[in-house]
C-alpha cells in the first residue's frame, strides 16, 4: 500500500467568493480548481513514493476528502493504492 497526502488552506477570497455563490447559485471555480490541485498533488506523492520502493504503477486507487483545522479552514485530501510493478 502506498498513500498520498496533502492539506491545503483555504484563504479569505475563496470564502468570500463561495458564500457568494451560495447566494447567487452556480459553481464555485476557485474551490474546484483547489480540489483538483490539491487531488493531483496527492497523486504525485502517492506515485513517488511507489516509485520509491521499486513500482512502476499504482492500482486500486481510492480517495478520500475532509476538512480540519480551526473552523475547518483547510482541506486535506489522502489517496491510496497498491504498488505494483507491470
Amino acid at each position: 500500500m502506498v498513500f498520498g497526502e496533502v492539506v491545503e488552506g483555504r484563504n479569505f477570497v475563496k470564502d468570500f467568493m463561495s458564500g457568494i455563490r451560495d447566494i447567487v447559485g452556480g459553481r464555485s471555480g476557485s474551490y474546484e480548481d483547489s480540489l483538483m490541485n490539491a487531488r493531483q498533488a496527492a497523486i504525485d506523492e502517492m506515485a513517488k513514493r511507489a516509485s520509491k520502493i521499486g513500482a512502476n504503477a499504482v492500482i486500486g486507487v481510492s480517495f478520500q476528502y475532509s476538512t480540519v483545522g480551526a473552523q475547518n479552514g483547510m482541506l486535506m485530501v489522502t489517496c491510496n493504492g497498491t504498488a505494483v510493478v507491470i
